[in-house]
């Protein structure tokens, strides 16, 4: 059975904002291993089309920096899945559309065999958090303190206890932090 994970950055503070955090090159090594992991990729509709505006550029054009050009490649080839009420059709290679309920389509995702599935969209993770979907959080926290913007865990409304796996430190000060859902 595969697991469901949830990656994020996000700020001290706890805000999601791509263009707010550190994207250095061992960051971007560390999502290109999370990446050579990853059976599927679930996303909503704004962090799709956000990923999608980007990403498939960068394969075309190459930027020269190696492991960003990596990370291109790695996520263009990796099975995505959208969830969205109103996108009408995916151009991302690679990308299913599903305007179903996200709760039948993980639990079906999960039974299947092979690399574990990531969810990357903080509406997503937080609707899969409410569903009780998540095994494992891996938060990236940056070092940074923004004040304001979306927050990961918006409308949860029941509380979540987890039991913290372990920790991984970049040189940059980002911390992060794996866990998962404890019993307690």
């Amino acid at each position: 059975m595969r697991k469901l994970i949830a990656a994020m950055n996000m700020t001290l503070d706890g805000f999601c904002d791509h263009t707010a955090g550190i994207a250095d090159e061992e960051l971007h090594e560390h999502y290109n291993e999370l990446l050579r992991n990853a059976g599927a990729l679930l996303y909503g509709r704004i962090t799709y089309q956000l990923m999608e505006s980007y990403w498939p550029s960068v394969v075309k054009n190459p930027t020269g920096n190696k492991p960003t050009d990596e990370f291109a490649v790695l996520i263009d080839n990796i099975p995505k899945i959208v969830f969205s009420t109103t996108l009408k059709n995916v151009e991302w290679k690679n990308t299913t559309l599903k305007n179903e309920g996200v709760k039948e389509v993980v639990l079906e995702l999960k039974k299947q065999s092979g690399k574990n599935i990531f969810v990357g969209s903080p509406g997503l993770i937080a609707a899969c958090t409410q569903l009780g979907l998540i095994d494992e959080y891996q938060l990236c926290v940056h070092p940074i303190v923004l004040g304001s913007g979306l927050t990961l865990f918006k409308n949860i409304s029941d509380r979540v206890n987890l039991k913290l796996l372990k920790t991984k430190t970049f040189g940059s000060g980002v911390v992060t932090l794996y866990y998962e859902r404890s019993q307690g």
